[in-house]
This record gives structure tokens, C-alpha cells and sequence, in this order.
């Protein structure tokens, strides 16, 4: 059957790959070329006819196994150059792809609800699977305040210390946060926001999470800096929140929510906002049509994850009555923080390896590598969502984002930049207008 699998591959392989030069050596020392012999040629050794026949029927699954159990190679590791040229080459629609495996990705795409049925017990499954790994790790390749979210920034050549704080100083502008305001962070993760927002913004703040381990770190953290009275960090989920906040930031969390629970993340937010409140979300999105998540990704990094695109998050806004007051794509930012965090790791590696061991070194470098790509040469980006339950909520201009960092925006200045409302007979609508009661969850949503 050998001959049968090799035939497959190269049926797979030929339309996938247009641009670019691919040698690939098979287990039986074949060598076979694809591309149109533009650029650099790479060269990838598969060891077992079993890996060739994986990659034939899933590809997408397969190569990260392959790579990381070894059975693939890439002569002199160029990880990078290797998946950049199968990300610029792939169609994102799977219009390339051989006939045999349109009909899987056109199931993977119907089952993605069911897949995404994230309830507060899988959720929590999740979360564990990923974050409650080694706090070691962590430190390997994060920033000092483990800041594990795309950073902003103002230069490629920023460092990533300096675009992490202009990413959480960016989103404190957003917020339009005053000293004694109650901030909810949803998915706080090591709690470098919420101390932030608490030290140099004097909020306070509940930040909230499902991970043990950033649920301890983030506790101790606030303690030694004495903000344990401003900064409170529970080990809950958003839907067992019933408080009020005036304003909710959540950063690089709204991945995890899963495709069923958009409607209910959405409400929640409204419910948990104060009438004059604000908030943002952070989340990676896609710039073209949503697809299912990818196979790989999701059983070996980030179970019950799914990106969104911006018409998929904003049919969930509108349905919990919010205004978008502002929606900014973030393009290449991740792929610069991506490159830094793979650079780190790789400085690091040999750390790695005795924490866990060699296997799992070769999967962390081809997902941080992966991702990198698929923001550089993908349709993927960040996009935040700046979210009111008010028209006037905030300024009519977005010139406040953008002030010198000499510059403050006092109350009275946020007040006058306040939009006017006023009926069209010019009679200002009155202050006591009666407001929309909460939202009902929709149905069958969690408690």
C-alpha cells in the first residue's frame, strides 16, 4: 500500500502548493519536488510511511504531530520559513485542497457549535489543559508582568516590555478609567492588568479566572505590591459574576468562550455594565469568513477554542443591545509579539526540555511559529471592541486615545467632550429617561 499513500500525498500536495520550492525526502529515500521553484528551496525529511499517510487524509492535524514526535524534519529547523511558505500557499476557503478532504473540512465547519458547547465544567477542563501549566514555563518567553496577549506596537523595534505596557495604557484610554471606578477583569490571567489598572490608574478591580495556578500567582502578586485591597482575584467564571462594574475589560479571553455562548458572553457584559459603564474586548478575529478551528490547535493547545470573525461578534453585540462604540483591527501586532515570545523560547529551550522534555519543546516552538505565520501571512488579526450600554458613553472623537504621555484628560474635559442629547426640536432628552431592564439570558444558557 505504500505506493498507494505516496500517490495520495502527491494528489494532496501538487494543488496545495503553487508558490514557493518544496523537496520533500520520503521514508524510502524518494525525493519529489513541488512548487514553482521560487525562492529559497526547503527541504523536509518524513521518516514512516505511516506519517505520509496521516498527512494524505489531515493534513492539518498530522504535520504538527509529525514535527513534534520528529517523524518530520526540516533540514537546519527552519520552522518559520517552512510554514510561512504553507500558509501563503493554502486557501483559507480550501478551494486547493484534493477532493477527499473538502468534505471533512465542510463537517469540521457544520460540528463546530457542538464542539464549542463550552459550560462552566468544560470550560474549567480547558482552561486547566493550557494555563495551569508550569508558572516556569511562562517566564521562559513572557514579559515581566506575563502579559500572554498580543502587545501594541508604536515600532516593530519596541521591545516587548515597552509594547505590553502600551497595549494595557492603550486599553486604560479606551476604558476612560477615573480613580475609584470598579473594574471586572474577565479572564485576568496573571493579574498584570489588574495591577495596572489599580497602581496607575487607581481602579479597583475584581479580576477573575479559571486557571489555579494564575488564580495563586495573580493573589500573592497583589499582596506583595499591598493592593490586595484594590485588587481582588477570584477563581470563578464570568457567569457567576452578579455584580455591577463601570467598567469591563477582557483580553485574549473571548477565544475561549465557544461559538454557542457568544449571545450569553455578550449579555452578561450588558447585565454586569453599569448604565453609564464602559468595555472593551480583546480577541483575535479573522478578517475573512470564520472556519473551524484547527484540529491540532485544538487537541493540543487550546481545547474548546475558536476565533470569530468580526460578523459572527457583532451579530452576538447587537443582540445584547450594546453600542460598538469603537472597533480597531490590530494588523501584524501579534505577529511581531508572536516572533518575540519564539525568540525567547528558543534562547530558552534547553530550560524547557528539563521542565518537561524534548517532545513538548518541538510542539510549543510549531505552535508559537505557527500562530506567528498565520498572523503574518493569514487572515488573521486582533480587533478590539469598545462596548457601551449608551450612545454617549464616551467622547465624540477618538483625539482622547492619542494624548501626549504629559497629557491627562480631567472629568471636566471628559464631560465636555460628552456627546449633546437633544430630541430634534432641540429639547435635551431628559436626565431620567426610564432605562432597558437586563437582559434574560437566552435560552439554556448556564447559571
Amino acid at each position: 500500500m505504500d505506493w498507494f499513500w505516496k500517490y495520495s500525498f502527491d494528489q494532496m500536495l501538487q494543488p496545495l502548493l503553487q508558490n514557493g520550492s518544496l523537496h520533500i525526502v520520503m521514508p524510502d529515500g524518494e525525493k519529489r519536488i513541488y512548487g514553482d521553484a521560487t525562492g529559497k528551496p526547503i527541504l523536509v525529511c518524513i521518516h514512516s510511511m505511516a506519517t505520509v499517510r496521516k498527512l494524505a487524509l489531515s493534513p492539518e492535524l498530522a504535520l504538527g504531530e509529525a514535527y513534534t514526535n520528529g517523524s518530520l524534519t526540516i533540514d537546519g529547523d527552519d520552522l518559520q520559513s517552512f510554514l510561512a511558505m504553507l500558509v501563503l500557499n493554502v486557501d483559507p476557503a480550501g478551494a486547493n485542497r484534493v477532493w477527499w478532504q473538502k468534505p471533512v473540512i465542510k463537517m469540521r465547519a457544520i460540528l463546530r457549535g457542538l464542539k464549542q458547547n463550552n459550560m462552566v465544567p468544560q470550560a474549567r477542563r480547558n482552561v486547566a489543559h493550557h494555563y495551569d501549566l508550569s508558572g516556569q514555563l511562562y517566564d521562559l518567553f513572557l514579559d515581566e508582568s506575563r502579559q500572554y496577549s498580543c502587545a501594541y506596537f508604536k515600532d516593530p523595534s519596541d521591545t516587548l516590555e515597552q509594547a505590553q505596557e502600551q497595549k494595557i495604557n492603550h486599553i486604560a484610554r479606551k476604558l476612560l478609567i477615573e480613580p475609584g471606578m470598579r473594574v471586572l477583569d474577565i479572564g485576568c490571567g496573571w493579574g498584570g492588568m489588574a495591577m495596572t489598572l489599580a497602581q496607575d490608574y487607581g481602579a479597583n478591580v475584581v479580576g477573575i479566572t479559571l486557571s489555579k495556578e494564575q488564580h495563586a500567582f495573580a493573589t500573592e502578586r497583589a499582596k506583595r505590591a499591598g493592593l490586595s485591597d484594590r485588587v481582588d482575584i477570584r477563581l470563578c467564571d464570568y457567569r457567576n459574576i452578579d455584580e455591577q462594574f463601570d467598567r469591563i475589560v477582557s483580553v485574549g479571553m473571548f477565544e475561549h468562550v465557544g461559538l454557542r455562548h457568544f449571545d450569553e458572553y455578550f449579555t452578561t457584559l450588558r447585565n454586569r455594565l453599569s448604565p453609564e459603564g464602559i468595555a472593551l474586548v480583546h480577541t483575535i478575529g479573522w478578517s475573512r469568513a470564520s472556519k473551524d478551528t484547527n484540529p491540532w490547535i485544538a487537541k493540543h493547545i487550546f481545547p474548546g477554542g475558536y476565533v470569530p470573525s468580526v460578523s459572527e461578534t457583532m451579530a452576538a453585540v447587537e443582540k445584547a443591545q450594546l453600542w460598538a462604540t469603537d472597533i480597531e483591527c490590530w494588523r501584524l501586532h501579534y505577529a511581531y509579539t508572536l516572533r518575540q515570545w519564539y525568540d525567547r523560547f528558543i534562547q530558552n529551550q534547553d530550560v524547557a526540555r528539563n521542565i518537561y522534555d524534548d517532545q513538548f519543546v518541538r510542539m510549543w516552538r510549531f505552535y508559537l511559529a505557527a500562530s506567528e505565520q498565520t498572523f503574518r501571512h493569514g487572515y488573521q488579526a486582533v480587533y478590539q471592541f469598545q462596548l457601551s450600554r449608551k450612545i454617549d458613553a464616551v467622547p465624540l472623537t477618538r483625539d482622547y486615545l492619542y494624548l501626549r504621555p504629559d497629557q491627562t484628560l480631567s472629568p471636566l474635559v471628559r464631560k465636555k467632550r460628552k456627546p449633546d442629547l437633544v430630541t430634534l426640536s432641540g429639547i435635551p432628552v431628559p436626565p431620567n429617561r426610564k432605562r432597558r431592564p437586563a437582559i434574560t439570558p437566552h435560552k439554556g444558557a448556564a447559571p
